[in-house]
């Protein structure tokens, strides 16, 4: 492709030593600038890619994207933010994949992966082809293997990449997780989003976003985007449902799903068991029995978000039930690893996630057994969620063992500490701490009995740990089986 082509999505720019050369792919890291591409110098938190972009031009870099001029002898295009460029650099070079595809957008703070993964699911049912990219990865099929996950919502050049990918292998819908960061970042900017979801909004990344409002509006860009003929789908029982529901443009079509209040897809007549959920969905003046393999009040909604989705996208209803009953867990999301006792794993990193967590394991409690939650908080993140968590672990609990998440550049002690600030009475009984994650696990062994339900919370589907100068392999399903000697 030829530069010019290149800059076809550009709004304004500038050009120094501008020549038409054949460019061969994106880099935005030094280290693996290849000959052929362009290199765009990103300003971030910890590096300026201005400074790197000498070594990218001796790799092989034939021109530069950039927000100064550089003393280098190559065609240079001057932007007012590569950052936020640079999803038009990406769109342009691979030839705007998501016009050629049904493109659903899946945001929120929890569930986004389980509905992205229902989603498919019935897409499939429909014999309908549909891809996958999210926090596990990309698939291009339910039966394919996870590729390639670095972030929830990749940077725009793997992101424009994979959509080619998948628009070049004729797959005809892909469902995406949308983070509120790729949204204020621009990541997803020239996607083309064909229908939105939102599952709920509640306190993650307020380390980034600052407050809620911010967060809200981050997330609100997928919807204020959406074009005419798209649909939204919203959670009806969400305290922020009016507010999402007041961005979406006229002309793109709403539904609405909840289990508390009106909605256009409803959940009543839960009934909860080791099993799953039964309930009855109602939808279009009509009522149907459901019975999901998945567990939690969370899984319903999830399920609603998914069935409401769907219907938007004009499947009919029998082939949505089918997809969503035939449906197993999805990896780490109330993942049960062993049954005696009965260990749940799950991603819940947030207030709102363990507190669902914990209610729905409440539910496959015996009156006569304890519930028991393992869980830490990550480092360099939100620290104002950490003594919310330590009171709804203690709270829903009757034994928490608080531990280490990811503590990164933090000390795994400190972390802890501003978990325990929320615990309003350290009884020595029933509230353990040991910062080793794979020794605090082993430890549940010596607190439970086999008709206990303990919940290890935090990491999921993760098998590493990030410590302050590695990442080592750790997965909590495999240490839970270990100390367990069970596998199902």
């Amino acid at each position: 492709m030829l530069l010019k082509d290149v800059v076809k999505l550009l709004d304004e720019y500038q050009v120094k030593n501008f020549v038409d050369v054949d460019v061969q792919g994106i880099s935005y890291n030094s280290l693996t600038t290849k000959k052929g591409d362009i290199f765009i110098c990103i300003r971030g938190e910890a590096s300026d890619g201005h400074e790197y972009a000498a070594s990218a031009v001796e790799k092989g870099a034939v021109a530069l994207f950039c927000e100064e001029e550089m003393p280098l002898n190559v065609p240079q295009i001057i932007v007012d933010d590569t950052k936020r460029t640079m999803a038009n650099i990406a769109a342009a070079f691979y030839a705007e994949p998501s016009k050629k595809i049904n493109l659903y957008g899946v945001t929120g703070t929890n569930g986004k992966t389980t509905v992205t993964h229902l989603l498919q699911r019935i897409l499939e049912e429909n014999s309908e082809k549909c891809a996958l990219i999210g926090t596990l990865g990309y698939k291009l099929s339910s039966n394919d293997e996870y590729k390639d996950a670095k972030h929830t919502t990749p940077q725009p050049p793997e992101l424009q990449r994979d959509l080619r990918l998948m628009a070049d292998n004729e797959i005809k819908n892909v469902v995406m997780e949308v983070s509120s960061h790729s949204l204020e970042q621009n990541r997803v900017g020239c996607c083309d989003f064909n229908g939105a979801i939102v599952t709920n909004l509640t306190q993650d990344h307020l380390d980034y976003h600052i407050t809620m409002r911010n967060y809200f509006k981050a997330k609100a860009i997928l919807f204020e985007n959406l074009k005419e003929g798209s649909f939204a789908v919203i959670n009806a029982d969400d305290e922020y449902s009016k507010d999402f529901l007041s961005v979406v443009p006229n002309g793109v079509k709403t539904y609405t799903y909840g289990v508390k209040n009106d909605a256009d897809v409803r959940a009543v007549d839960i009934d909860f068991s080791i099993d799953g959920a039964k309930f009855t969905v109602k939808f279009d003046g009509k009522s149907e029995k459901m019975n999901l393999h998945l567990n939690g009040m969370f899984s319903i909604y999830n399920a609603l978000a998914a069935f409401a989705g769907a219907l938007a996208m004009g499947i009919d209803y029998k082939i949505i039930i089918s997809a969503l009953e035939k449906t197993k867990s999805v990896a780490g999301r109330f993942e049960i690893v062993t049954k005696k006792p009965l260990v749940i794993v799950d991603y819940a990193h947030t207030p709102d996630g363990l507190e669902n967590v914990l209610k729905a394991a409440r539910e496959l409690t015996p009156d006569t057994s304890k519930l028991i939650c393992l869980f830490g908080c990550g480092g360099d993140r939100d620290t104002t969620k950490r003594p919310k968590m330590g009171k709804i672990a203690d709270d829903l609990s009757d034994k928490v063992v608080i531990t280490s998440d990811n503590p990164r550049s933090e000390d795994p002690q400190l972390i802890i500490s501003d978990i325990m600030t929320g615990i309003k009475t350290v009884d020595t009984q029933r509230i353990f701490v040991e910062p080793d994650r794979g020794i605090a696990i082993k430890f549940l062994k010596t607190i439970s009995n086999p008709e206990d339900v303990i919940v290890i919370a935090g990491k999921g589907h993760e098998d590493y740990q990030i410590l302050k100068n590695e990442t080592i392999h750790f997965d909590d399903r495999e240490e839970a089986k270990k100390v367990f000697a069970e596998v199902i």
